[in-house]
């Protein structure tokens, strides 16, 4: 039996996953030891099965190789249900009944990047466990080796039909583009529109990792320039558009208008709160106000929390919540559903509200009241540094009197609308972001925002770009 002890790259465990660049700050032997290591908190609570899946990056078969040779010498018996959409991962581990999951997969962030998504039982695995996993491996704290066993399951016909039982839209014949963007949501979105009603059209639909038509994140508006095309050239009802492992969605109207996450989770959770009134809608810090007031109109307790999509999970699940967003197209049905984010799943339940619907989704969209915000700006920050510069923030606005929700950095209410700022949990970053009813009102909320990151010694962030209708 060989001892292990393995050293990860400083960067490489973050807050909610596993993620570097192959070769240079990633790389199989880590793969292993991830295997090793959470394999062996699995065998300590008991567990005896491990669900594994992996994202149509290069990478990604060698990878999760690795992995699952790790798991193995645990004595695990692994469930391979091999290349596809992380959600599907999520429910192989329910559908098997497995005690712990792993995904191989890079996300929407570029080629050379991979990485790890995990859950423990039905839970995310994120935080102090992912910094666990840094210590075992660094100490071999492991169990002992094992012979364990791995088996190739498929899960994607059960997970399609588990879907469309939840489509609610009748024999309504939609017209709708979809844009898995070369991601590996790319064969079960083909192979869910060929079993809906209606005209679907897939673009940039083989699975490529190396994402040769565009970067696969669709919250940003120049990813969806191609989709956007084909939904005015088809006069299609809609668009649909994944990120890279489909945990993330993006929606076009069909006039071709891009909906941001919390638009989008409005006309979702309108539909949801039907089935559950009072219920808890949550979104996290970055949504718009809109969203928010959007939701109690309707009926539902709004909640504003922390981003990030482990800590949205976990909070779904204390307050009982049917359904939750963020900003960047993490949506989570609790409603019929298992509570993780799928996007495949969410564009099924569009879809339904759509064609059961009297208004078209650009009439939705233009019916919800006019902000103008600033998009979210990314600015350096010594990782070091930015937690405390959020803490100095907060006290100088505590002395000031101003209005402040500081569930996750600061998003400090006036006459004019909000401004945000928070630290990353992933890079060594601020985040800001501001929102009003003018574009007068905005100048003075970014104003303010430059003056306390200024008292703090820091440059004011850039927002020479273009502000957003919202």
């Amino acid at each position: 039996m060989t001892a292990f002890r393995h050293d990860f790259h400083p960067t490489s465990l973050r807050e909610y996953d596993i993620r570097g660049v192959i070769g240079k700050t990633l790389s199989g032997a880590d793969a292993f030891a991830i295997g090793r290591c959470f394999g062996s908190i699995v065998v300590k609570e008991g567990g005896k099965k491990v669900a594994v899946g992996y994202d149509g990056r290069l990478s990604s078969p060698e990878l999760e190789k690795q992995l699952v040779a790790g798991l193995v010498a645990c004595g695990l018996e692994v469930a391979r249900v091999g290349c596809g959409p992380t959600p599907m991962l999520y429910f192989a581990s329910y559908e098997l009944k497995a005690d712990g999951a792993v995904m191989v997969t890079g996300s929407h962030n570029p080629p050379d990047y991979n990485g790890f998504k995990m859950m423990l039982g039905k839970k995310p695995f994120f935080g102090a466990q992912i910094l666990e996993i840094g210590r075992m491996a660094a100490a071999g704290d492991v169990v002992a080796e094992a012979s364990g066993s791995s088996t190739q399951v498929d899960v994607s016909d059960a997970y399609i039909a588990r879907m469309l039982k939840d489509y609610d839209g009748g024999d309504r014949a939609l017209n709708v583009v979809w844009d898995p963007g070369n991601g590996s949501g790319a064969e079960i979105t083909k192979r869910l529109v060929a079993k809906l009603p209606g005209k679907h059209t897939v673009i940039n639909g083989e699975i490529d990792g190396r994402f040769p038509n565009h970067h696969p994140d669709p919250t940003v508006l120049k990813n969806l320039e191609q989709i956007i095309a084909e939904v005015k050239k088809q006069g299609a009802d809609l668009g649909i558009a994944f990120d890279g492992d489909a945990d993330r969605i993006g929606a076009v109207d069909g006039e071709g208008n891009m909906l941001f996450g919390d638009q989008l989770l409005v006309v979702l959770a309108r539909d949801v709160l039907k089935a559950h009134p009072g219920g808890t809608i949550i979104a996290d810090v970055k949504a718009s106000q809109v969203l928010f007031d959007e939701v109690a109109k309707a009926g539902g307790t709004p909640l504003m929390w922390k981003t990030g999509h482990s800590l949205i999970k976990a909070k779904m699940a204390e307050t009982k919540s049917p359904l939750a967003g963020e900003m960047s197209g993490h949506i989570f049905f609790n409603d019929k559903w298992y509570g993780f984010d799928d996007a495949p799943y969410s564009a099924i339940r569009l879809l339904g509200i759509i064609a059961r619907a009297s208004e078209s989704l650009a009439q939705m969209r233009d019916a919800l009241p006019k902000v103008i915000n600033t998009p979210e700006l990314r600015f350096d920050c010594p990782d070091e540094r930015k937690f405390g510069v959020i803490q100095e923030v907060k006290a100088r606005l505590a002395a000031s009197g101003a209005q402040v929700d500081d569930v996750d950095g600061v998003r400090v209410l006036t006459e004019d609308g909000w401004w945000l700022l928070r630290a990353s949990n992933t890079q060594a970053v601020l985040v800001a972001r501001a929102e009003a009813k003018t574009e007068e009102g905005l100048d003075r909320l970014k104003a303010l925002l430059a003056e306390q990151v200024e008292a703090s010694g820091l440059a004011a962030p850039d927002f020479s770009g273009e502000n957003a209708g919202h």
